[in-house]
């Protein structure tokens, strides 16, 4: 599946097919490069399992399958949950620091003033 999200005109394709199913012609029609390779790139996502094709008459119609992308989207899922925290563990720990140089100094400057004024 990594290949087959790896070119961006096959991004394309997904992205068209996330609003509407679209027959090949249609699909071809929104790029400049060759019908032919719009049809290899749509082989290699059907083959992935990204699409769904559907013969009509003499069209093929082509739905985008989410299915195999929620392994994906789960992944991607736990590394921006991961940064998340991270990053929320990165300002306890310099709150900690702080919290920790001001008991050694005797407080934050406004309390030291108050109690020798």
């Amino acid at each position: 599946m990594a290949t087959a999200i790896a070119d961006p005109v096959r991004r394309r394709i997904l992205t068209m097919l996330r609003d509407e199913p679209l027959a090949a012609g249609e699909i071809a029609q929104r790029f400049a490069i060759s019908r032919p390779a719009i049809s290899r790139h749509l082989r290699l996502l059907r083959e992935s399992g990204l699409v769904r094709d559907d013969l009509i008459g003499r069209r093929r119609i082509y739905r985008l399958d989410p299915g195999p992308l929620a392994e994906l989207v789960d992944w991607l899922a736990q590394l921006v949950t991961a940064d998340r925290w991270e990053r929320h563990l990165d300002a306890l720990e310099t709150e900690v620091y702080r919290t920790r140089r001001e008991r050694r100094s005797g407080g934050p400057a406004e309390h030291r003033r108050e109690h020798t004024a």
